[in-house]
């Protein structure tokens, strides 16, 4: 009889653990689960359409909406990962804490364009698509749009329900002056390579520069210390299109553009940077730094090379600190909490 109780405890103990170590498996998938390239072909197979058909009716009602969207995703992801706390607007005593509070985050558009996506997603899908993945694949069409590659990227993120940190925005994005060294820590905390960092940068084809981040470069010379390289000719330029106004609105509205082609995602940033034409302090510091020479002198060059680093660094970053799973929420409204 003892021996018939034995095994019949063994037999439970071990069913038991099967289930614990089921159960385990379960939760523990459903917590880090991953990103899939196919995350929405199920649940939501027109939202893909649906943003890229946003993005081309935007851009080309506002050219200047390819470059926005490229550096709203840039902004969402670089402070606490693409969780779309970039869009989020605390109401009340709490709105100065916005991360659109920090300095770093001037000139911050289409926030509103996002929001509207997410209600076009909504009708279709409830509460299927994040915030986040709006703005991830917003950014892919804006890139597509202006004549650069369409880059595959993996989906199923959700969106944070913290409040948003003005000060994390302000320790996170990099400043106006930041050189070379600080440029690849900033990246390498995404997984990103020296290549990887320099392509990213070649985002700066798009778009315009304000006056206001060029005051400190142009005008102060101890943030010259001779590892730049600028044509004569064309600092002059920019001093007549940003002059020394001191804090002025003025400042805050002037721009330049960042290169020549400023609607058209080229290699034409690489090119000006080689050649003195580079509007920030980064531009011109990495022709002449050994780690990233080669790269700038590689993607010069060779138009494709860049596409094909500029994708992969795209898809790097944007799979940087994600929420997966059960983390996290799927917004209803992108600008607020749930």
């Amino acid at each position: 009889m003892q021996a018939v109780i034995k095994k019949h405890m063994c037999v439970m103990k071990m069913i038991s653990t099967v289930i614990f170590v089921l159960f385990f498996m379960s939760c523990r998938g459903e917590t880090e689960a991953s990103l899939s390239y196919n995350f929405y072909d199920q649940i939501c197979p027109q939202v893909e359409h649906i943003i890229r058909a946003g993005v081309e009716s935007a851009s080309i009602g506002d050219p200047t909406t390819p470059s926005a969207l490229l550096r709203l995703m840039f902004h969402d992801c670089q402070v606490q990962g693409c969780d779309a706390s970039i869009l989020l607007e605390p109401h009340g005593h709490m709105t100065k804490f916005s991360e659109m509070a920090s300095s770093k985050s001037f000139g911050v558009r289409k926030r509103d364009f996002i929001n509207l996506m997410k209600s076009t997603v909504e009708a279709v899908c409830p509460q299927m698509v994040s915030c986040s993945d709006i703005i991830i694949m917003a950014a892919r069409e804006a890139v597509a749009f202006s004549g650069g590659p369409r880059i595959n990227v993996p989906l199923g993120r959700r969106d944070t329900s913290n409040p948003p940190n003005f000060t994390l925005a302000d320790v996170s994005l990099p400043s106006p002056d930041v050189g070379v060294d600080e440029m690849l820590r900033i990246f390498a905390k995404h997984g990103m390579s020296i290549q990887d960092s320099v392509a990213i940068l070649g985002s700066h084809t798009l778009g315009i520069t304000h006056c206001s981040n060029l005051e400190s470069r142009l005008y102060n010379q101890q943030n010259r210390p001779g590892d730049e390289i600028i044509n004569q000719a064309y600092e002059n330029t920019l001093k007549l299109k940003c002059p020394h106004v001191g804090p002025t609105p003025s400042k805050f509205i002037s721009f330049v553009q960042n290169d020549f082609t400023a609607v058209l995602f080229d290699n034409q940033y690489f090119v000006n940077s080689i050649n003195g034409l580079g509007v920030l302090k980064i531009d011109t510091q990495m022709p002449l730094d050994s780690r990233t020479r080669p790269f700038v002198e590689k993607f010069a060059s060779d138009e494709s090379a860049f596409f094909d680093a500029f994708s992969s660094a795209f898809v790097k970053l944007s799979r940087s600190n994600v929420l997966t799973g059960n983390q996290g929420v799927i917004r209803t409204s992108c600008n607020g909490l749930y």
